[in-house]
């Protein structure tokens, strides 16, 4: 299979869209999107995530300007801010480990969501997308049920929920005293094409087993494998995100971007194995912060965002191992 791609209903074509972080995982494929139905991207990012030209290797370069600067800094995000239509606020430290590891990484990703709010705030945007996590939910006992978001934020255990909670709030305080016209998504476990997992986090189990299947290594379940994630594509995650940009329904609103199925690692180790014969699963200790886990009620990106899923399972699985497989010097030694 080729490499999935953005499915996004299209925005406004000639849309100045400014995307911070629009160089990394997620970010690529919303520049794509919107670069396909006709938008004006901008793309801010450090350039610094990867040890190797990653704004060129995901396609950045060739469909959208790249600003290199840091989203923290107000001199360089204000005018870019101000320049534009609307902006996609993706810029963070997606490591939850290395969060841990260095708090420090976490305030600096609190800093930039700041500087882009009160960017916002003084300029004439018609609208601001944030990201955020379904780790804000906490942990709880998987009963079967979804996380919806009307329901209580959980105590965060990791500072990289803490952080993502901190922004949800500021930024629902900036659409409230200020006029800011800001759309909250918490983006579930998403999975693709372009995520290059990092040394040291457990976060990323689709990526970290496809790689290790690819090699020929063994699949290591942590504990008994019966924690879930809600496993969504990166194409679909993409195209919900460019859908917030002009959804009339979604200023001040914080909207789920998930699939609603919950997916247990041990099936999802047996999906990856199911496709790379040979793959055989091991068992071993679950580590600190390894969440339970449960499915997004996908609810409200039905109807605010008027977007679903599109991406199956195991077509998204086989579409990463595909492109995997083309880019075998992207996967870490590490592994």
């Amino acid at each position: 299979m080729s490499d999935t791609s953005s499915s996004a209903r299209p925005a406004p074509a000639g849309l100045r869209v400014l995307v911070t972080g629009g160089c990394g995982f997620i970010g690529s494929h919303v520049v794509r999107g919107l670069a396909e139905a006709g938008a004006e991207v901008t793309v801010l990012d450090t350039l610094d995530g990867y040890g190797f030209d990653y704004g060129a290797r995901f396609g950045v370069r060739e469909r959208a300007r790249i600003v290199r600067g840091d989203a923290a800094d107000p001199d360089v995000v204000r005018p870019l801010v101000a320049e534009a239509d609307a902006v996609v606020h993706a810029a963070a430290c997606a490591d939850v480990a290395a969060c841990t590891r260095d708090p420090r990484r976490d305030f600096a990703s609190m800093a930039a969501t700041q500087t882009v709010l009160e960017a916002a705030r003084d300029a004439s945007l018609q609208r601001l997308v944030i990201a955020s996590s379904a780790q804000v939910y906490g942990d709880r006992p998987h009963d079967g049920s979804r996380f919806r978001e009307g329901d209580p934020l959980g105590e965060p255990g990791l500072f990289y929920a803490n952080s993502k909670t901190w922004s949800e709030r500021q930024a629902r305080l900036y659409g409230k005293l200020f006029g800011v016209p800001v759309t909250v998504l918490r983006y579930f476990s998403v999975y693709g094409p372009h995520q290059v997992p990092k040394q040291g986090s457990h976060s990323w189990c689709a990526a970290i087993f496809a790689m290790r299947a690819l090699k020929g290594l063994p699949l290591v379940v942590h504990g008994d494998g019966s924690q879930v994630r809600d496993l969504v594509s990166v194409a679909d995650v993409a195209g919900a995100t460019i859908a917030a940009l002009t959804a009339p329904g979604a200023v001040g609103a914080t909207v789920n971007v998930g699939t609603g199925r919950a997916t247990s690692i041990a099936e999802l180790a047996r999906q990856v194995a199911g496709l790379v014969p040979g793959t055989t699963v091991e068992f071993g200790p679950r580590p600190a912060g390894d969440p339970q886990g449960a499915a997004a009620d996908v609810t409200l990106m039905r109807e605010l965002l008027g977007w679903s899923d599109w991406v199956d399972l195991r077509r998204g699985l086989a579409d990463y191992l595909d492109w995997v497989d083309a880019n075998p010097d992207l996967v870490p030694e590490w592994l």
